[in-house]
């Protein structure tokens, strides 16, 4: 087949405004319970868009972890190339899709730190593997082979076994996005795709349907 000929009609779900709340946080996690209850694969799965000192974008899949009144949360090492572009430039955007639900979510705004306490408090939430992965691991330096990085690991494991605990690493933890705008995209038949964009004026939001 060629590609040009790969399609699908979007027939599942409309979206109108009626269909929405007025605050697009608590439409996002209406939205998510619905992913999570089709099984949606990595419902929590995203998209993330840096922008380095060049310009330059800088996009890979990132899971969110934690939802607040204010925005998204996901971890990270503060060394990595991703941790590095949003200290440097915090406007990021994300984007979701759900090909279950036939349903893409996408966000823009800025991105901050978070605090120790609840780095500290998702770090000790993670599985013991995990949390020696976060030492093992270098994010996004050159690694001169697999066998390398394996060797760290099997040398964190005989120092912290299972059962102690791994200390917290300063160089890593959470960053919460704080959006400005959220965009709702359900598929429709005959690429008349539904499309609901909040946007972030003051203290409230405003919403508007956008064509396909």
């Amino acid at each position: 087949m060629n590609i040009q000929d790969i399609r699908k009609e979007y027939t599942q779900h409309s979206l109108n405004e009626t269909d929405v709340v007025s605050n697009p946080l608590q439409q996002f996690e209406r939205w998510f319970d619905q992913a999570l209850k089709a099984q949606v694969m990595e419902a929590n799965a995203f998209n993330l868009t840096t922008i380095d000192s060049d310009g330059k974008p800088h996009s890979r899949m990132v899971l969110l972890k934690g939802l607040t009144d204010k925005g998204f949360e996901f971890f990270t090492n503060y060394n990595s190339h991703k941790a590095q572009q949003i200290q440097a430039n915090p406007w990021v955007s994300m984007t979701f899709f759900w090909p279950e639900l036939e349903r893409q979510v996408r966000v823009e705004g800025r991105a901050s730190k978070i605090s120790k306490e609840r780095s500290q408090e998702y770090f000790f939430s993670r599985p013991h593997q995990s949390q020696l992965g976060a030492w093992a691991s270098n994010q996004s330096e050159i690694l001169s082979s697999r066998t390398l990085l394996e060797d760290r690991l099997e040398d964190l494991n005989n120092e912290y076994p299972e059962g102690t605990k791994v200390p917290f690493p300063t160089h890593w933890g959470g960053f919460e996005i704080e959006p400005n705008m959220i965009e709702f995209w359900q598929g429709r038949a005959s690429r008349l795709h539904d499309r609901i964009r909040y946007t972030q004026e003051g203290l409230t939001w405003s919403m508007a349907r956008l064509s396909p």
